[in-house]
């Protein structure tokens, strides 16, 4: 079964590229310089950035649905990410060396599946969630730290 893994849209980031720390905290947002290789996971391109690259720090609504499953949490996108990552049948570094909460959701987005997985094992588990008929689409997130990682998908083409 072929999944699709996606990184968020840049757009609506892109107005905090630039701005001030003084105007990134007045919107309770935050800016980082990545001091290590790993640490520091961006949303849009699904990489750990580089030492020496920023990342802004905000709260995300990455589910927004009106369901009891709506949620929004800490995430980090690289501070001029403008091209979102997407690929099919194939995970990222990024998520292949974390411990992923992967959970799945129906057409009416509610959660009907859940586990955690290795990285390395996610693709695995990706497919085996599509197998379930309800499943239609899961969201990724880092374990440790409970933050939203990416959006997966069945992929027709």
């Amino acid at each position: 079964m072929s999944f699709l893994i996606s990184g968020l849209d840049p757009t609506p980031f892109l107005s905090l590229y630039g701005l001030s720390d003084d105007e990134l905290r007045a919107k309770g947002v935050r800016r980082y310089v990545a001091d290590a290789p790993t640490g520091f996971p961006d949303r849009i391109e699904l990489r750990d950035v580089d030492p020496g690259e920023t990342l802004l720090l905000l709260n995300y609504t990455h589910q927004p649905a009106d369901t009891p499953y709506r949620a929004s949490h800490a995430i980090f996108v690289r501070e001029g990410a403008t091209e979102a990552y997407r690929c099919e049948d194939v995970v990222p570094a990024v998520l292949k060396r974390r411990l992923i909460s992967l959970r799945a959701f129906d057409a009416n987005h509610d959660m009907v599946a859940a586990d955690v997985v290795d990285g390395e094992k996610l693709g695995e588990a990706i497919e085996a969630f599509f197998k379930q008929p309800d499943v239609d689409y899961m969201h990724a997130h880092y374990a440790k730290r409970g933050c939203y990682a990416a959006r997966v998908d069945r992929s027709h083409g």
